[in-house]
Parts: structure tokens; sequence; C-alpha cells
């Protein structure tokens, strides 16, 4: 079938992307769905710091490629073996397919699926080749999704259903942003009620990290503190209730101390700042994606003189399957506003002003709606 989307031509293009233009919006071939992968129409994409990643050439993936991996949408046609998902369904694409058979999947999430990676890496879905087509070559798919696009085809193990009582953008962020940024927190960093945690970075992951911590601390006498260097960050976490919100200058002038910290910011002085503000005997988790060449300047004393620990966490350590059910259960009590996640809603040819914006620190998550058929430009 004949779909619409964007297509990352080469990495490395020169700011602004507004004008330069990396991301090309036409029209490609879609194969339909083969042995356990499904056709979903697209309702909405989040524009993620991990797609920038890509097109700033901070994560080397193979060009032209489709991008876009956080999306929410409706199937629209099954294959062969796929029997627990009906047409009509949503479902929320996830960055990470699980083959549930390689040891790193019987981890519990600690570990990213050792075949799914593989994939990612070549740019092809989780059972091989490839989808996409444009003039009759192959294009990539992105983290096995692709949804910066109208439709796609991706393998079962990407798609997580959720009720239709759930909204298409609060669906979409809940498969990248709030997975990884909650999971960090409820998954690797596991505060309790009464913990103090310092969130550090506050894109879309880090507010997703910010709003599941203060969701666990309000049972409690934990107080919930967000670090940015965007005075307009820093007014929104105290929006979203955080008990205090600082500068990275502030806090290191504070003497900030708590056992939990989360980093999300994926940039080595972000994680200097979470380690200092990481109270003896406490736990660092960084989820942040820096440049493979970023180096942090770090005291092995501090870490061992002061019994503390750093956690690596994909994905926010996930198992998509099971986590997924359980934010949606939150943001159905209430105890999760996801939707105020969401700084704007954006047309598919806006996104190349949007990666612009999203460099510049002046967006949280930016969804794409596919409510009509966008221009082919």
């Amino acid at each position: 079938m004949r779909i619409t989307g964007a297509v990352l031509e080469s990495t490395g293009s020169e700011r602004p992307f507004a004008s330069s233009r990396p991301l090309t919006i036409g029209e490609l071939e879609l194969d339909p769905p083969g042995d356990h992968e499904v056709l979903i129409r697209i309702e909405a994409a989040g524009v993620c710091h991990s797609d920038l990643s890509v097109v700033d050439g901070n994560r080397v993936r193979p060009t032209p490629m489709l991008l876009g991996h956080e999306a929410a949408g409706i199937v629209e046609q099954v294959g062969d073996d796929v029997t627990d998902l009906d047409v009509g369904q949503r479902v929320v694409t996830v960055f990470l397919p699980r083959c549930e058979r390689c040891a790193a999947c019987r981890t519990g999430g600690r570990l990213p699926c050792t075949a799914g990676s593989a994939a990612n890496e070549a740019g092809q879905l989780l059972g091989g080749g490839r989808r996409l087509h444009r003039d009759r070559a192959p294009v990539h798919h992105h983290l096995g999704v692709s949804g910066f696009a109208t439709h796609a085809v991706l393998h079962r193990a990407s798609v997580v259903p959720v009720d239709d009582d759930v909204p298409p953008e609060v669906a979409a962020v809940l498969g990248c942003a709030v997975l990884t940024g909650g999971g960090a927190v409820l998954n690797a960093g596991r505060p309790g009620p009464d913990d103090d945690v310092v969130v550090v970075g506050l894109g879309g992951v880090g507010m997703a990290a910010l709003l599941v911590a203060l969701s666990i601390t309000s049972t409690g006498s934990g107080t919930v503190i967000g670090v940015d260097a965007n005075p307009g960050k820093l007014s929104r976490a105290r929006e979203l209730g955080a008990g205090a919100a600082w500068s990275p200058d502030e806090v290191t002038g504070r003497g900030i101390a708590a056992p939990i910290v989360i980093e999300a910011a994926g940039h080595p002085r972000a994680f200097e700042t979470a380690l200092s503000a990481t109270a003896v005997g406490g736990t660092l988790v960084t989820v942040g994606l820096p440049s493979p060449d970023a180096r942090a300047s770090i005291a092995p004393l501090g870490i061992t003189a002061g019994a503390r620990t750093i956690i690596g966490s994909y994905l926010g350590s996930a198992v998509p399957a099971r986590d997924i059910p359980a934010y949606t259960a939150m943001w159905r009590e209430g105890r999760l506003p996801v939707e105020e996640l969401v700084s704007s809603t954006i047309a598919l040819g806006d996104l190349n002003a949007a990666m612009d914006e999203l460099a510049d620190g002046r967006a949280v998550r930016q969804i794409i709606r596919f409510d009509a058929p966008p221009p082919v430009t």
C-alpha cells in the first residue's frame, strides 16, 4: 500500500533543521504484514530526543530511515499467527521488541533483548527484513516502529494493546517517555513514599519520571525535586507538583543529597550533577542517552566510601506488556496525568522545525496527529 511518511535522508545536517530539511515528507510503499506482524494506522506520534539524536548524528543508524518510535494507532490487518489482536484495536508501539527466548529477556526487564537490539541496529523488524520501500529501494525501520507515517507494519512484539478510553496522544507517550522515565523510577530506583527523589533533565522522559515519582511520594513525606538548566521547564515542574525545581548550579550550591536520583538528560554534565546529588548510600539511575563519545568526570572514592550505587536503565528496565497496563491504570485513576507531558500538537509537515524546538530545549513532547492525511512535499 502507499503511505506518507518522514524519511531521514542522511545524518548530521546543519541547524536549523527547518532550513536544511533532513527529513523528507513523501510517499513510500509499505508491504503487507507477514507472519507475527501487524499493520496499524498511526493516530499519534511523539517527537523524542532519540529521534533527534539520529537526525543530528549522535546515534548512528542506517539511512534512508523512516523515523519515529513513540506512537499509537489502530490495528487494520494482522499477519498469520497473530491471534491475540483484533482489527480495530488501539495499540501502543514499543521501540525495543522482546523475543522472550534469549537470556536477556529472562532478566525481568533489566537487560534489553539481544535479538531486538540487533534488529534495531540493522534497521529491520524483529522477524528480519524491511517492509518499507521507495522507488523500489528499501528504507530502514527506526527501532522497529517507523511511526512518523500514516501507517506502519510492526512485529507483534513491538505493540501493546490498550483500551479505547486511552486517547491516542496519551497512548503514544506511554510507549517511550512514560515507559522509560517512569520505569527508571519504578523498576530501577524503587523509591518508597517517604524517599526524596531528584530528577535531573526535564524533557519528556524526565518529566514522566517526575510524574511517576510524584505519584509514589503522594502517600508519604518524600519530596520530588526537578533539575534543569531551562527556566521554563523548572516552572513547568513546579506546576506539575514538584516540591522544588532548581538549576544545576543551585543544586550544587545547596548541597542537595537524595536517596534516589534519576538522570534523564543524556549529557555528561547532567550525569555529574546527578551523582553529586546522590546521598550516601543512595542510588543514581541513569536513563539518558548521551553521544557514544561523551565522557564524565567522577571521583571513584565517593562511590566506594559513600556506598553509592549507579544503575544503567535502558527503556526504563521495562517489560512493556507488564508495565504499560500498569501505567494505563495509574492514568485512569488520576495518579499519572500523562496528557500534561504534551507541549504541542503538530502536523507531519512540521517535523523538521519540531526537531529545532527539541534541540533548543523548548519542547517536552510535541505530538504529531494524523487526523487527516498530510500533504506530500
